[in-house]
């Protein structure tokens, strides 16, 4: 087995004028969770078409358990699931119909074919749905059987594109507890995702990408600690008062408005507080809240890429 299970060197990708990538590096080791953060229209769809083999790569290269992904694509669908950003079953069939018949596309033996479908039935907690057909699902039911259809045949690496968007709290939940369960027996999954709780608690390692090119890559402890700072949100009157004191704290930090709220991130926080604390005394301004925290994911993704992370159609199709 290769140290890492998948490797991208380079690899750019444009759509006529659009460039999508900007020739991209990742490393992904195997037994992993490796997240791609982004934008919409930031790549991160395009990487994983890439990598999957459904597109070509116009420069650069690309390897999946060591097999090339342009050379060897037959080679790497045999080793690879893939869940895209919405469910691919067939709603006419039932939940045990869609499995098996994922089962018969990727040669699986008839017992086999049975057996599998009960097991991934059942360890997707979908065995009294098991002969509904796929229409009749919720949403997360749905998810969970798009994701089930990845794993038919045991692959041992999984690609999961936006794998929990539209999902409710619960339902994401319970699908990161099962992909939880997949790395625990050694699977090796890299996601795409605009949650940055899901990041937070799923990936091992993150690559931050915008405009085609990786622009932060670590742990997630790693890129908050890189900010190197405070979050100071303030609490004030109206979004009036917000705006008109806003450029009394500019010395601390690039103040932030939202509605009648500043949230700064400052490099003492401490001395910072006090500091703000008295130049709003000074003018006469008392906040009706206050609160200090450390770094969050999406503070780093805000700072990186100048916008907070938010749940939209991702790529446009194809960037």
């Amino acid at each position: 087995m290769t140290e890492n299970a998948i490797t991208v060197e380079g690899v750019r990708k444009s759509f006529g004028s659009v460039v999508a990538l900007e020739g991209i590096d990742l490393a992904v080791p195997t037994g992993t969770v490796f997240g791609l953060l982004g934008p919409n229209g930031a790549g991160k769809t395009t990487a994983v078409r890439i990598l999957t083999t459904i597109l070509r790569p116009d420069e650069g290269r690309a390897t999946v358990l060591g097999h090339d992904v342009v050379r060897e694509a037959d080679a790497v669908r045999e080793h690879i699931g893939l869940a895209g950003q919405y469910a691919a079953v067939d709603e006419n069939l039932t939940g045990r119909e869609n499995l098996r018949l994922i089962g018969k596309l990727t040669h699986l033996g008839a017992a086999d074919v049975r057996r599998r479908a009960d097991e991934l039935l059942d360890q997707f907690g979908l065995t009294d749905a098991s002969d509904r057909p796929a229409k009749t699902y919720s949403g997360g039911m749905r998810r969970r059987l798009d994701v089930a259809a990845a794993l038919v045949h045991k692959p041992p690496v999984l690609f999961l594109d936006e794998p929990t968007t539209g999902l409710d709290p619960a339902s994401r939940n319970d699908l990161w507890l099962i992909l939880e369960g997949l790395v625990a027996e050694g699977a090796t999954l890299l996601l795409t995702t605009q949650y940055l709780e899901e990041a937070d608690r799923l990936a091992d390692r993150l690559a931050v990408i915008d405009h085609g090119r990786v622009i932060a890559e670590g742990t997630s402890a790693e890129l908050k600690a890189n900010l190197g700072a405070t979050v100071v949100t303030v609490g004030l009157p109206d979004t009036e008062t917000a705006v008109r004191v806003a450029p009394l704290l500019e010395p601390f930090g690039d103040p932030r408005i939202e509605a009648d709220q500043i949230e700064l991130t400052v490099d003492n926080g401490p001395k910072a507080l006090v500091e703000i604390l008295r130049r709003l005394d000074d003018v006469g301004v008392e906040p009706t809240t206050l609160a200090v925290r450390e770094p969050s994911l999406d503070d780093v993704f805000l700072a990186l890429t100048g916008r907070h992370a938010t749940i939209t159609d991702d790529e446009g199709g194809e960037a």
